[in-house]
Formats: C-alpha cells, sequence, structure tokens
C-alpha cells in the first residue's frame, strides 16, 4: 500500500546572490535548529556563478533555483514563493540564522487568528553585543515618509516581549499565510531593492489582513552584508524607492507635500551631508536616484 507524503506546513524561501557561504550557514543553522519538517527554497538571483548547482549538490533535498538574471529581491522572493508548496511562507534574508526552534511559535499565532496574514519574529543583530534591530515598526509620518523600528539597538532584556500589532512586516524574516499572498498578490517589483515589503504590507493590510509582531521567535541577522551600510547602491535605491512609494501610495495633496519634501529638503540635505563627509559616490547615488524617479524609471538601476 502506498503513502500519501503530505507537503510541509512551511516553506522556507530565500533569496541568494553571490552569497554561497552566507546561504549554507543559514541552511545549516535550520537543519541544526529546526525539528519540524521544512521545504527549503533557495533562489540563487543571477550570481557571478551557478550558486543553484552547488547547492544542490551540497543539499539534494532543497529545491535550488536558478535565475540568469538578477530579479531584485521581490522577483527573487516571488520566484521562489512561486515554487513552493507549503501553506505557510517563510520569507528569510540568507544573510540570517536561527539558534532555537522557535519557528513553530509563528504558525500557532497564525494557527490562532486568522485575521492575521504575517506574523514577523524579532530580529537581532547577529554581531556582538546582539543587540535587537527589529521588534515591530512605528507608522511612517505622513509626508516624509520616515518611520522607525521598534527597539532598535537596544538589548534583549525582555523589554520588548510584548506581541503586538505591526504597521510592516521586516522583509529579513516574516511568516505569510498563502492566502494573504493570493489576496494581496505578490511582492511589487518595481522597486528591485529596498521599501518592497513596506508596499507590499500596504497591499496586505488593505486586504483586511493584520501583521503581528511575536517576541518567541528570534532570528539573527547580518544586517547589510550584501549591499553595505553606506554603499552607494543602497544610497540610490532608498532615495529613488522612498519617492516611488509615495506615488504608488498616497494620494492627492499629500503625495504632492511628500514628493516635495523629499526632492526639496530631503535630497539636498543627503547631498551636502555626504559631500562634507568627502563621500562624492554618496552624493551622486541620491542625486542620480532622484533623477530616475523623475524619469519615470523602477526596476534595476
Amino acid at each position: 500500500m502506498s503513502t500519501q507524503i503530505h507537503p510541509p506546513r512551511v516553506s522556507v524561501v530565500t533569496v541568494n546572490y553571490n552569497g554561497l557561504a552566507l546561504t549554507e550557514a543559514l541552511i545549516r543553522s535550520l537543519r541544526t535548529q529546526v525539528t519540524a519538517p521544512l521545504e527549503i527554497v533557495v533562489v540563487d538571483n543571477g550570481s557571478e556563478r551557478d550558486e543553484a548547482a552547488l547547492l544542490r549538490a551540497h543539499y539534494p533535498d532543497i529545491k535550488a533555483l536558478r535565475s540568469d538574471r538578477n530579479l531584485g529581491f521581490a522577483g527573487g522572493n516571488n520566484l521562489g514563493m512561486a515554487a513552493a508548496t507549503g501553506e505557510y511562507l517563510l520569507l528569510l534574508n540568507n544573510d540570517t540564522e536561527v539558534e532555537e526552534d522557535t519557528l513553530h511559535r509563528l504558525c500557532e499565532t497564525l494557527d490562532a487568528d486568522p485575521s492575521i496574514g504575517v506574523v514577523c519574529p524579532k530580529i537581532r543583530f547577529f554581531d556582538p553585543p546582539r543587540a535587537i534591530q527589529f521588534a515591530g515598526y512605528t507608522p511612517l509620518s505622513p509626508v516624509t515618509l520616515r518611520n522607525a523600528l521598534v527597539g532598535f539597538g537596544q538589548a534583549d532584556d525582555g523589554s520588548y516581549d510584548t506581541p503586538h500589532e505591526t504597521p510592516y512586516a521586516h522583509g529579513a524574516a516574516m511568516l505569510v499565510r498563502r492566502s494573504a499572498l493570493e489576496k494581496a498578490g505578490w511582492m511589487p517589483e518595481e522597486y528591485f531593492l529596498y521599501y518592497e515589503e513596506l508596499d507590499w504590507s500596504v497591499r496586505i493590510r488593505g486586504a483586511g489582513l493584520r501583521i503581528v509582531y511575536d517576541p518567541r521567535c528570534t532570528v539573527f541577522h547580518k544586517e547589510s552584508a550584501t549591499t553595505g551600510q553606506q554603499s552607494p547602491l543602497r544610497t540610490y535605491y532608498l532615495t529613488r524607492n522612498r519617492l516611488l512609494f509615495a506615488r504608488r501610495n498616497l494620494g492627492g495633496s499629500r503625495r504632492l507635500l511628500s514628493e516635495l519634501y523629499q526632492l526639496c529638503a530631503a535630497l539636498p540635505k543627503t547631498v551636502v551631508t555626504a559631500l562634507l563627509r568627502g563621500r562624492r559616490d554618496l552624493a551622486a547615488a541620491a542625486w542620480t536616484g532622484a533623477i530616475d524617479f523623475l524619469k519615470g524609471k523602477t526596476g534595476k538601476r
């Protein structure tokens, strides 16, 4: 008699870009710490070499997909989610690791309340002193589109151990109900890098679903291992995509005010600050990001 094999409830989706060592460390941490069965889906997002083939050779039971071009953060995750079979989709940056068997706590949160579409764990920095990076978000301000990470830089001393609703999910670690994907659509690919998870969060909440933070699970993040904290790449996309977010999500006078603020106040300040610090590359990246927005350019630069 044949035995029917049911797919794991959770599919882990991670995007790899020239980061084989980071991705393998994530896979090892999942294999070592997590006892519940997981489907692991890795998207090799246009790496210089075919790292999907290397991953398949080392871990033959995972799904390793190869894209010949870099699809961006959203495009890579969308490709992985399309290949995943789990009821719940756990999007994890490849520069994260888990150190305890607590991922099932996130499933419990979704199981308990069908109005929740996404749940995010506590995220701490991987390097000492391993302070908190994310314990939820504050709302974006109406015009400047600035917000803050709750608990950022604070010690994990129990002060951020209360679950609560958050307006946005964190792109480094989020468990998404498949029905939320079906209601809200795919992660928007216009951004290529940065702001796509905020935009997607708006879509998810617009579909009538909630986003919550659950501190019972912790993920450790090697922040900006790919793009760097003060890189022209990061500066370009943050400048352009904040403007793009305003255009896609604000209406009427609020959108106009936000675009004017960003172009006439925030951009000059960014450029002048970069020049005073001797970072002409950052000044040029910010300026180019604004110009590309005005030209209507989206996706990869």
